[in-house]
């Protein structure tokens, strides 16, 4: 059995799979999914075409044009054009190697270092590992910084302190994209929790045709590439399903401002939400850094673990958008090296399935200090 990271699309079972094809979204579930989220965050929800059109509405209501923002410096195209398209200055700052988040240290480093005062911050807890919060909110009110909260890896992770991640900051953006806690294909909400800065509108165009049907077949599209990978046709047909925009690679996906989500994918993320909620169980993104990682992911492959094409191959991913950047390389190393050593593990296989390809990684991780 071979196991594909993204490569082959979203690991969906067949249940999942029709839900998404046959759903019948009502008016009635996207106002559900608003209330819903408005109880569990406590503010004002609107929903959105996707995750960063999401957080470009969190950040259009509480900064004015020119205001810098601090982003992770190991982040998805998705934060920093989210950040531009509103006007907004993104300002990276470094991360550890233990977590993938920025620390009290590097933000410090960030101020030190930036000719004109951050207004704000984009805590992102990668992968669903979460900030020392308590530090970072302390960080924030004594340097004046407004914090924004992405939930793209975390929806139902909890802080050290207990908090959920999500009610912390003045505003919460969520993301129901590929891969994220939430999965209905596309989609997204951000919650409003403090009076806004700037008056926002809340989208009023439908979806696309194109999109929405692009988000009904995604799943069906990556079962009938997984059936055919066993002959070696998988990929060939995923390059061409692309090529003719029948799916969207997720960093493609443009940020629109002005259209909804999709009734039946408002119903799913609900549906999602409320299950996470209940099991009490988060999806994570496992993470190594590892020696040799070219070596390591032919090792993987001859083992059926194609786990190529992971977060991310650059400190801002993907890599055909990394140019369009200008990330600044020298004051983020660890970033950088990390964009360069790290292997992911998709969180959608048991741990037992996952647990050969575990073996062949322990040969090869990074010790501390290396």
């Amino acid at each position: 059995m071979k196991r594909y990271f993204l490569g082959l699309a979203a690991n969906y079972d067949a249940e999942d799979r029709r839900a998404q094809l046959f759903s019948l979204g009502r008016d009635e579930d996207r106002t559900d999914l608003a209330k819903f989220l408005e109880r569990k965050y406590d503010g004002k929800a609107i929903l959105t075409k996707n995750g960063r059109s999401a957080l470009a509405l969190a950040l259009k209501a509480y900064f004015k044009e020119g205001d810098r923002i601090i982003v992770n410096g190991f982040t998805c195209f998705a934060v920093y054009e989210a950040v531009k398209e509103v006007g907004l200055v993104p300002v990276f700052a470094d991360i550890t190697r233990k977590d993938l988040n920025f620390s009290i240290e590097t933000l410090e480093k960030v101020l030190k270092m930036s000719e004109e005062k951050p207004r704000g911050i984009i805590i992102q807890n990668t992968f669903g590992n979460p900030v020392d919060i308590e530090a970072i909110e302390k960080f924030a009110k004594e340097n004046d910084l407004v914090i924004i909260e992405d939930l793209a890896h975390a929806t139902g992770v909890r802080y050290p302190d207990g908090r959920e991640v999500g009610t912390v900051g003045v505003a919460t953006a969520l993301s129901f994209g590929k891969e994220k806690s939430i999965d209905t294909i596309s989609g997204g909400a951000v919650i409003l929790r403090h009076p806004c800065l700037n008056e926002i509108e809340a989208p009023s165009k439908a979806p696309k045709l194109s999109d929405h049907l692009r988000a009904r077949f995604y799943p069906t599209f990556g079962a009938a590439c997984r059936a055919l990978s066993h002959i070696h046709l998988g990929g060939v047909l995923m390059k061409i399903l692309i090529k003719i925009h029948w799916v969207e690679r997720s960093a493609d996906n443009k940020l629109d401002c002005e259209r909804k989500i999709s009734k039946f994918e408002a119903r799913l993320a609900l549906r999602q939400i409320k299950s996470l909620k209940r099991s009490g169980e988060v999806p994570l993104r496992e993470f190594y850094l590892v020696k040799e990682r070219d070596l390591v992911l032919k090792k993987l492959a001859e083992k059926g673990y194609y786990f190529g094409g992971f977060w991310y191959e650059k400190p801002v991913s993907p890599e055909r958008y990394y140019k369009k950047v200008h990330f600044p390389e020298k004051e983020c190393p660890n970033a950088v090296f990390i964009s360069e050593h790290i292997i992911n593990f998709p969180n959608y296989y048991t741990r037992r399935i996952l647990e050969p390809a575990r073996k062949i990684v322990q040969d090869y991780l990074i010790k501390e200090g290396e």
